[in-house]
């Protein structure tokens, strides 16, 4: 009797010090960046993901099941991605909603590919993550940036009359992609860039890049990358009283870069998801989130919330878990989101959205061109 006691109370201790999961849930990965410089991205996924379980759950949840949200942070950093993939496979999500970053995106797929599991971004933009055709688990509810980059060319040839221009990136494979496909098509505009290079990310001063193109002649500049290096980089060019107009793009075109260029941010260019404010659900979202976290929801955050939608709701259309039956219901359905009615081609790629440019105006972002 006394050793059965004892095994019992080892039990007990072994499973109270174990992750407690309900044994009959859906689990919801929702991988991102969470802290860091780029926390401003993935944390509105993530309320995004929040919100909408909370809403299913309240309303009996999926296939009779309750949603578990299980949340990591990848900092947007490929190697960390890897990582937050392996332990969200191994804790045996049904699927994933995440990640930001492309360059973490791509790390983490074929991870999830290899266990065979649906992986939606609301933000990941690469070209090569759909159109590859490599990773058929992986969907999206944002254009590539072969369309992004198309709108930047077209906008500053056709609108801003560009004669000149200098391309810049921060060689990642978000950055640097879309950097390649606007240097050709601006060749095919007959605009070749005076300009194409690389700059180090995290770096505390950017003025030899910066000298470059004042010393190129351009009248504009494409920054492919984040808002950490492009508020940097504008604002030597503002303090130098360089006129060359700055078009950048979805990871600028971001309240944060306003907080951080202040003064210097007006102006600037970005392209960006269009504008669905005035959608009867993304009015509800928007309101949603501002009664929830007292603030608004930052970017990302609408593409999130349809992201989540077309998730669940592509579970209880399938009637199951089963990642085959999901991927075909995701690209036999159009679903209502705050985005509009979308639904998804077979590379994965959402039908139904598109990009819009953007401008700095008395220190907000306006929506000037799709």
């Amino acid at each position: 009797m006394k050793i059965m006691n004892s095994f019992l109370t080892v039990l007990v201790m072994v499973l109270s010090a174990a992750p407690v999961f309900a044994l009959d849930t859906i689990k919801l990965g929702v991988a991102g960046a969470h802290t860091g410089d780029l926390a401003s991205y993935g944390i509105p996924s993530l309320n995004a993901a929040r919100l909408v379980v909370a809403d299913r759950n309240a309303k009996g949840g999926i296939l009779g099941k309750q949603v578990d949200i299980l949340a990591e942070d990848d900092v947007c950093k490929p190697e960390v991605a890897a990582n937050v993939a392996t332990k969200l496979v191994s804790q045996d999500v049904a699927l994933v909603l995440g990640h930001i970053c492309s360059g973490a995106t791509k790390a983490a797929l074929t991870l999830y590919k290899d266990a065979g599991k649906i992986i939606m971004s609301s933000s990941a933009t690469n070209v090569e993550l759909t159109k590859s055709g490599v990773y058929p688990n992986f969907f999206r509810t944002i254009s590539p940036d072969d369309a992004q980059a198309m709108l930047q060319v077209e906008f500053a040839v056709n609108t801003l009359k560009v004669k000149k221009v200098a391309i810049v990136h921060d060689k990642g494979d978000y950055g640097k992609g879309l950097a390649e496909f606007a240097k050709g098509f601006f060749g095919k505009k007959g605009v070749p860039p005076v300009l194409f290079e690389g700059i180090t990310p995290g770096a505390v001063d950017y003025s030899a890049i910066v000298q470059k193109i004042k010393s190129s002649g351009a009248d504009a500049v494409v920054y492919g990358g984040y808002h950490p290096e492009a508020a940097k980089i504008i604002s030597t060019m503002k303090k130098k009283k360089m006129k060359a107009v700055f078009i950048s793009d979805d990871g600028v075109r971001d309240d944060t870069f306003i907080k951080v260029a202040g003064k210097y941010a007006e102006g600037v260019y970005a392209t960006g998801p269009i504008d669905t404010s005035k959608n009867a659900m993304a009015i509800e979202a928007i309101e949603k989130h501002k009664k929830t976290y007292a603030s608004d929801p930052g970017a990302f955050y609408l593409n999130a919330y349809a992201a989540a939608i077309c998730l669940l709701e592509a579970i209880e259309k399938a009637g199951s878990t089963d990642s085959e039956a999901i991927s075909k219901a995701l690209r036999g359905t159009w679903f209502d989101t705050p985005l509009g009615k979308i639904s998804f081609d077979e590379r994965g790629d959402a039908l139904g959205i598109g990009f819009a440019m953007y401008q700095v105006v008395k220190g907000r972002y306006a929506e000037v061109g799709k």
